[in-house]
């Protein structure tokens, strides 16, 4: 039998957190995508209530992998429901339970982020810890909602590691404050654009003329194309970007997954407009979506008021008005771009038997931020 050579459970809220390596976020780079300003993390859990858990598995030289957790509010998921929304950029992926969310409009589950080959036992595995919560001795049925991406270029895949304790310490180790990025949970062992990819978040406060919502981002980046940063034809420059050498194997394909919480009152037709929008935040990162790219975007409201308790037969359902969504689709789509250069910044190397994935080389992309004037 094997055992874990470590397992760490990366909290959000620790006092004194700090990066696994000298990795800085984009925003210390100078770049800062958009015109509204950041919540006080700049992460998804700005949006109040929001909490993120992570567990990172890593087993001698060939797992790296791991489990993201994103709880949308403080409260039992299930018994207490939120309006959500998916929207598919690309479809090839393995994300359960998107049917009925689009069915229903409605989240009644943390939603979870692995890698491809562990989606369905991190589902049962959610769905045993949501069956031993108070005030669910007589639920008969449960819809987890379990993205992924294919970490296998750097994790032993087949292999299947994450299992039901780490899915449990990922929710129960979730918290409100800053959030762990690069190479941990989901993010251990991916890759974006030939560097090392990731967790990475980030939000955006509206000012209080437009509603003053806040909107927070998750991704789990495992994507190509060609890189650009603020418009920087980084991997160009840099000489690494999908069909450099027009060859079969260079296409830019892998996967992203997005979730988007909001504290705005929006019900599932507006909160299916917001994701949509996260998507042009991708492209400005230089993605082109893929055939063999899975592009997934979960939006929930956090919102209290439009919580569903469950058998409630007549919801209340105040919304924002349609003309009101513009601003919260330009602060989805900055946090979005902001989001991704996050999870690169702040990766840090990952190495298996099979050779080693080195992060984006932030000398280099300072230099190319101060050559095209981006930042000083």
């Amino acid at each position: 039998m094997r055992l874990r050579a470590s397992i760490l459970i990366c909290l959000v809220g620790l006092p004194g957190a700090v990066p696994l390596a000298a990795q800085v976020r984009a925003r210390d780079l100078g770049i800062a995508p958009g015109i509204f300003a950041p919540g006080r993390y700049n992460a998804i859990t700005d949006v109040a209530g929001v909490r993120v858990g992570q567990v990172t598995i890593d087993l001698g030289d060939s797992v790296h992998t791991g489990v993201t957790a994103i709880l949308p509010h403080e409260g039992n998921a299930y018994l207490d429901r939120v309006p959500a929304a998916i929207h598919v950029g690309n479809g090839f992926g393995k994300l359960l339970g998107v049917t009925q969310v689009r069915e229903l409009g409605e989240l009644e589950s943390p939603v979870l982020l692995t890698c491809t080959l562990c989606v369905w036992r991190v589902a049962d595995a959610t769905a045993q810890w949501l069956l031993a919560r108070p005030g669910m001795a007589e639920v008969m049925s449960i819809n987890p909602v379990v993205g992924e991406t294919n970490d296998g270029q750097l994790n032993a895949i087949r292999s299947r590691q994450v299992g039901p304790d780490d899915v449990r310490r990922a929710l129960e180790s979730a918290a409100t404050g800053a959030v762990l990025e690069g190479s941990v949970g989901a993010g251990r062992g991916t890759v974006a654009f030939g560097w090392k990819g990731g967790i990475g978040t980030a939000s955006r406060v509206l000012p209080r003329a437009l509603g003053g919502y806040t909107v927070g981002v998750l991704v789990q980046s495992n994507y190509g194309g060609v890189l650009q940063v603020l418009g920087v034809p980084v991997g160009k420059e840099l000489g690494r970007y999908a069909f450099k050498d027009v060859v079969e194997s260079e296409r830019g394909d892998g996967s992203i997954m997005i979730v988007v919480a909001t504290d705005a009152p929006l019900l599932d037709r507006n909160l299916g407009r917001l994701a949509s929008r996260a998507i042009m935040g991708l492209a400005r990162t230089g993605s082109s979506a893929s055939n063999g790219s899975g592009d997934y975007v979960i939006a929930f409201s956090a919102a209290p008021s439009l919580r569903r308790p469950y058998r409630e037969r007549r919801p209340a359902a105040p919304e924002l008005a349609n003309d009101e969504m513009s601003a919260l689709f330009q602060a989805v789509v900055e946090a979005t771009e902001e989001a991704i250069y996050n999870s690169l910044t702040m990766a840090t190397p990952v190495a298996t038997a099979r050779g080693r994935v080195e992060p984006l080389p932030l000398d280099r992309l300072r230099d190319l931020l101060r050559k095209y004037g981006v930042s000083r």
